[in-house]
């Protein structure tokens, strides 16, 4: 069954089930979907019949899809706008990224002979997950296994995340979830807490000792998004003895290794500085100068 068809069936059956709002929703898709097959953009009569909606009802949602970016109207045609490529790169990039981090990743092993991960933010769960990892070749090593999760308020990688997230975003985690003790190091107060997240935030880092696991160690530090949100980073984890001797090499080489990512993942970009409050901000002249902390 052609796509096209299959577009306009959804939008159709939205209506009597979820009233005015899943219908526009439908519609929403269908119109995109629509527009994707066709080069040369369509009218609203085509696109009516696509959809499968009354052009009086199919106007006022192009009209603001056009507004917000997703469609671009011109000579009576409707074409996808900037904002559905950027939204289309953003998705593709979204599945490329382990693949594209992996080769950085492997060079920090290769480099510190410990495990290092990726980790990502899971803000449904409002959790940290190991996406990819490469373990130490050290008979006594540091290892957890792809896919395994960790609570933002604890282990290196879930206290980076949460230091760099927006002030509500802390807010509301700090108030829904209990700080229940991993480890007798475990911080389960939540003004220590927040005074932790500020000091991660000031200077690029989060250091975990014994906090999650008794013995284990971990330093992690942000990859900052085009926009200098963060919902990811890189760990280096191993036992707390290694660990501590080799801290300040380690926190260089995180932190060449997160400048590298960025410049994978970003592309060419221009130059930037962090800022007061720890997050990148932009830079006209000069160097570019990694946003992973001191």
């Amino acid at each position: 069954m052609p796509r096209s068809t299959l577009s306009r069936r959804a939008a159709e059956a939205a209506d009597p089930a979820e009233g005015s709002s899943g219908r526009s929703s439908a519609r929403v898709v269908a119109a995109l979907e629509a527009l994707t097959r066709s080069e040369e953009g369509l009218g609203l009569a085509e696109l009516s019949l696509a959809v499968g909606a009354p052009k009086s009802s199919l106007l006022g949602i192009l009209r603001s899809l056009v507004a917000l970016g997703y469609l671009a109207h011109s000579h009576g045609l409707y074409r996808l706008g900037p904002r559905s490529f950027r939204l289309a790169a953003d998705m593709l990039a979204v599945r490329r990224f382990p693949t594209l981090v992996r080769p950085v990743l492997q060079d920090l092993h290769a480099r510190t002979q410990e495990t290092v991960f990726l980790v990502q933010l899971d803000d449904v769960a409002r959790r940290s997950t190991y996406v990819e990892g490469i373990d130490s070749p050290n008979p006594i090593r540091y290892t957890v296994p792809t896919g395994t999760t960790r609570p933002l308020y604890v282990s290196a990688g879930g206290l980076m995340l949460l230091a760099f997230q927006d002030p509500p975003f802390i807010d509301a985690y700090l108030r829904a979830v209990p700080l229940d003790p991993l480890t007798p190091r475990t911080i389960t107060d939540v003004a220590k807490l927040r005074q932790r997240l500020q000091s991660i935030r000031r200077e690029g880092f989060a250091v975990s000792l014994g906090e999650t696991v008794p013995g284990a160690a971990g330093l992690a530090a942000p990859i900052f998004n085009a926009d200098g949100s963060v919902t990811a980073g890189l760990l280096i984890a191993a036992p707390i003895e290694r660990f501590e001797k080799r801290l300040p090499e380690f926190k260089r080489l995180l932190r060449e290794a997160t400048s590298l990512v960025s410049g994978i993942t970003q592309g060419p970009a221009p130059e930037t500085v962090v800022t007061s409050e720890g997050r990148p901000g932009p830079r006209r002249r000069g160097r570019r100068v990694a946003a992973a902390g001191n």
